[in-house]
């Protein structure tokens, strides 16, 4: 085999871990580009080593293995990122107001394609797309880094004890114990599960249809059928949040009016449904990204909408238009 080809070779059997390890560095870290950068450095270590990879392992073990070192690396720092729902209570409409935080305050959404490995198994795929939820990805970044890597590789990945001890050079009663105590911490953490099923059910999609016609119309009746009582509306980068439907559409009535006559286009992020939202450009014909809308449902109801408005990162990131024509249906 010439070097040209071993070369090749290497690319692609390192490639072919890219989604599966960007899904386990974005649980870690909960930055949709730190993830990518993370796992960009782990490809690299692992190009500029693979001479030293002697098999006695599997090669996407070993991955794992530089790719956690990289992240408890990054972790290091201490950040921590957060949803508005983590940082305060909700504010009442009468008392809302945009306050804007750094962007590494904030968990970020992650489109669906970058972090979800196709997968035979149902059952399996179930446990991925629930394992990147946002209240999930959340409540991970309250654990201590190892034992976060522990959880994650554990509960997620379903690897054996032994295995995760071997990748941490520890004890498996070092690692049992890790995780027990991350169990813990993630059930005080937990909230409303969201439903995560993929393909969406013939009623999920119909609520959804109907979410969109509500929206698109900015029929606020029509959509307050739809959110369920306790229904939260986050808007990353303010810490702004709302619960309740009597708030969120009073809202979307005042402060955010700007939003009447936009248009949704489907996409997914986070294992659950989720939106592209373009409002009227304001100086021209068609329409302008305003934010992506990660949707929770749960129950039959929507219970979250997650509206991210930094367009410049996430468009791009999702691979949308930035701009639809006014024709746009």
């Amino acid at each position: 085999m010439s070097d040209l080809t071993a070369a090749a070779d290497i690319d692609s059997r390192l490639e072919g871990h890219r989604v599966e390890l960007t899904g386990y560095c974005y649980r870690m870290l909960g930055s949709a580009f730190e993830a990518e950068d993370a796992v960009q450095d782990t490809l690299v270590r692992a190009w500029r080593n693979f001479d030293k990879f002697e098999g006695r392992s599997s090669l996407r073990s070993w991955l794992y293995r530089i790719a956690t070192n990289v992240c408890l690396d990054m972790l290091n720092a201490g950040n921590k990122r957060a949803r508005p729902v983590d940082l305060t209570g909700p504010t009442p409409l009468a008392r809302a107001a945009l306050n804007p935080l750094p962007e590494n305050t904030w968990l970020e959404p992650m489109p669906d394609g970058r972090i979800l490995p196709s997968v035979a198994d149902p059952a399996e795929a179930a446990v991925a797309r629930e394992s990147v939820r946002l209240a999930f990805v959340a409540a991970l970044q309250h654990l201590p880094p190892k034992q976060r890597a522990v959880l994650i590789l554990r509960e997620v990945l379903a690897w054996k004890a032994s295995e995760v001890a071997e990748l941490l050079e520890t004890s498996v009663a070092s690692v049992n114990s890790a995780l027990q105590r991350a169990r813990a911490t993630l059930a005080d953490r937990e909230g409303l599960t969201a439903d995560t099923a993929d393909p969406l059910d013939e009623e999920q999609r119909k609520l959804l249809d109907r979410y969109v016609a509500a929206f698109e119309g900015y029929d606020m009746a029509a959509l307050t059928a739809l959110l369920h009582e306790d229904a939260v509306m986050t808007m990353p980068p303010f810490d702004l949040w709302l619960q309740g439907h009597d708030d969120i559409t009073g809202f979307m009535l005042s402060m955010g009016a700007g939003c009447a006559g936009s248009r949704l286009v489907a996409t997914a992020a986070n294992g659950t449904p989720a939106f592209a939202h373009y409002k009227p450009n304001p100086d021209g014909p068609g329409f302008v990204p305003w934010a992506v809308q990660v949707i929770d449902i749960s129950g039959g109801a929507i219970t979250g909408m997650h509206c991210f408005l930094d367009t410049p990162r996430w468009f791009p990131l999702f691979g949308l238009p930035d701009h639809l024509d006014a024709n746009a249906a």
